[in-house]
């Protein structure tokens, strides 16, 4: 009997429906919908009943069985996987034994890689029913597939709608989210990180100097400060990224559909953009993972948003970078 599966569910609910069918008719041990991202791949839904993994956990994308499988290269079943050139050099070897493998490619709607189901074992498999697994695990993929696409029409769909609903909500000074809204629209994004895995980065921005304008020339030209700064980070950003006001000098940017890489880019253009305002202000960011979640990247995105402003003053007083920062640079 093959799974039940239908575009009304969720991809979630679609993941867990095929990780049951796959564990109750094709012995492996280990099943997985992975997510493709950050150039990893993460298993954001799984079944293990041995490598002792945890949703969350991943592996560079390029050391997987699953790139050659998606690349069409390597075969999608493989009853003794070592046996396979592609599988046997891979160096996902190095993290685990495996023996056996089957894997299907998920896909978006535009034909780029989502992820990935996966199976796998630590021994070879001589099981006659994982031998014929290869036509079920392609339906499943394409299954996921076209599931994929209508729940991220539904997402687009509420994401407007939320919109629309905190569109009152704006900061008076600056036209920006306020933090009611920002608090509502993140709590929205996390639940579907935490469903999709999409790429997420937080950003924090705090305005320097802005004491040093209010006692020198007035709250006027403070106000005036502030506004110029959110004039220039809404400039620096994306059509989909949400921006907000946080509170006095305190301004919050979440990155969405953008991955560590692009973040560097984005951030190095929200540092321009400022400058370009004459606003001085420093910059911290952090993705969302699904092993540590939001709050491990509000305080992950705080507290190098302060390391930045401590080595912008540092750098201001011709000093070096305080001890923690220089190794930091040392280390990466």
């Amino acid at each position: 009997m093959l799974p039940t599966i239908t575009i009304d569910m969720t991809f979630e609910q679609a993941a867990h429906e095929a990780l049951r069918y796959l564990r109750e008719n094709v012995p492996m041990a280990f099943w997985s919908v992975t997510r493709v991202e950050n150039g990893r791949q993460t298993y954001q839904y799984l079944d293990d009943n041995d490598y002792g993994l945890v949703a969350g956990q991943s592996h560079p994308w390029e050391d997987s069985f699953c790139v050659h499988m998606a690349a069409g290269t390597a075969p999608p079943v493989a009853p003794d996987a070592q046996a396979v050139p592609q599988y046997a050099a891979a160096g996902v070897n190095a993290l685990a034994p495996i023996g056996a493998y089957a894997g299907s490619v998920i896909r978006e709607a535009d034909g780029r890689v989502f992820g990935a189901v996966c199976g796998l074992s630590p021994e070879a498999s001589d099981d006659p029913r994982l031998a014929a697994a290869a036509p079920v695990l392609q339906l499943l993929g394409q299954l996921l597939t076209m599931v994929l696409a209508v729940d991220r029409q539904r997402d687009e769909a509420a994401a407007r709608l939320a919109a629309a609903e905190v569109a009152a909500e704006t900061d008076v000074l600056t036209g920006l989210h306020n933090r009611r809204a920002w608090e509502r629209l993140l709590a929205d994004q996390e639940d579907r990180f935490l469903r999709l895995g999409d790429p997420t980065v937080l950003a924090m921005l705090d305005l320097d100097m802005l004491k040093a304008v209010n006692d020198s020339q007035g709250h006027a030209a403070g106000d005036d400060y502030i506004r110029r700064a959110a004039v220039a980070l809404r400039a620096a950003v994306r059509e989909q990224d949400l921006t907000a006001r946080l509170g006095g000098d305190e301004f919050g940017v979440l990155l969405v559909g953008c991955t560590e890489a692009e973040a560097e880019v984005r951030v190095a253009a929200i540092y321009e953009a400022l400058e370009a305002a004459g606003v001085a202000g420093s910059v911290g960011w952090a993705p969302i993972t699904v092993l540590r979640g939001l709050p491990a990247a509000l305080a992950q995105a705080d507290e190098a948003m302060y390391a930045a402003k401590r080595d912008r003053r540092s750098r201001r007083a011709g000093l070096p970078a305080p001890r923690e920062e220089r190794r930091e640079q040392v280390q990466h």
